[in-house]
């Protein structure tokens, strides 16, 4: 997921301020008009959820003002934001939850200001029965941009389970199976490999590392109704390709392997949409419309799910292979 950080900005932004060069009587010199931007991807399982919502718009010099924070975000006091909790079934809305600002300062640098951000936050509890509806109202203009989200549900990891012991062998594979959830589209694999390592001459001094080995982004679900069967095989082979290439040699190391975490990550349909938008074509046509669910408004407002089955030990005779296999018989385990 962190790689849609951010960057859903670029790829729906631009389009349209390209258009605007088609257009002969456009004058740069015009009063300033925002285009509020919204991102947001929430979850029940999230303890903290948050919102960034900012505004993009050309200045008088007919360019992007995205990396001065003062021109990009909305003043103290501009913006109510707020989550309305909404049963459909009996078409009441149950109560609203209202979004604080506050700082993050974990950002890189890039086209947008930084390392700081000003995002909206709330700690309230979700319930995945409900809709979500987004409401944001500027108190100055009168502007109200919304949008809505029904949560991704909790699913079940059917292979492996609590007992299962991975075993990853060149020649061999192995599959994973999971019941897909209620709401759910794209799937996502991450195996977490844990390890320690310490200097040579200092037995005692170990360090807990890991990596993280992404098998599969792209795995589909026909519905969202959930209660299906998927499958997904997974190269033995390319566990120890994974180790070589993010392990590095270290002669002063010695290593021990440790467990092993499946790490599922699944996106609701309009996220999916949005990731299909955004990835590279291998097509011809390489422009592709952006899509938005923001209502008077540009960006992605949806939820996202995270399962995993931790802390499994290594098959039998595992730790022998990885010390035995061309790719990582030279990093000390």
């Amino acid at each position: 997921m962190r790689k849609l950080k951010f960057l859903f900005v670029i790829a729906i932004i631009l389009p349209f301020l390209n258009s605007c060069k088609k257009v002969t009587d456009f004058n740069v010199n015009a009063d300033w008009k925002d285009i509020t931007i919204v991102y947001g991807l929430i979850s029940q399982n999230d303890s903290i959820h948050y919102l960034k919502i900012t505004k993009a718009f050309l200045g008088p010099d007919n360019t992007l003002y995205p990396k001065i924070s003062d021109s990009s975000n909305y003043r103290p006091g501009e913006l109510l934001v707020k989550l309305d909790e909404y049963d459909e079934t009996t078409h009441q809305t149950l109560r609203s939850i209202l979004f604080d600002t506050t700082i993050v300062d974990k950002k890189d640098s890039g086209i947008f200001y930084f390392p700081k951000q000003l995002v909206y936050k709330s700690t309230a509890i979700l319930k995945e029965a409900y809709t979500y509806k987004l409401i944001i109202h500027n108190n100055l203009t009168g502007k109200e941009i919304t949008s809505q989200t029904t949560l991704v549900n909790t699913f079940s990891i059917n292979k492996p389970d609590d007992y299962t012991r991975p075993i990853f062998y060149t020649g061999y594979n192995s599959t994973v199976e999971w019941t897909s959830a209620k709401g759910g589209r794209r799937y996502q694999l991450v195996i977490r490999f844990h390890y320690s390592e310490r200097p040579i001459n200092e037995p005692n001094n170990w360090n807990a590392k890991y990596l993280d080995w992404l098998v599969f982004t792209d795995e589909i679900s026909r519905t969202t109704n959930g209660g299906e069967d998927m499958l997904r095989t997974i190269s033995g082979g390319a566990f120890y390709s994974v180790l070589a290439a993010k392990i590095p040699v270290n002669p002063d190391l010695k290593r021990a392997a440790g467990r092993v975490d499946y790490i599922f990550s699944v996106a609701s349909d309009d996220l999916n949409t949005y990731m299909e938008v955004t990835e590279p074509s291998s097509s011809i046509v390489q422009y592709r419309p952006p899509f938005t669910n923001i209502n008077n408004g540009i960006g992605l407002f949806s939820s996202r799910f995270i399962n995993s089955i931790d802390s499994l030990r290594l098959g039998e005779n595992m730790v022998d292979s990885i010390r035995s296999n061309p790719n990582t018989s030279n990093l000390g385990f």
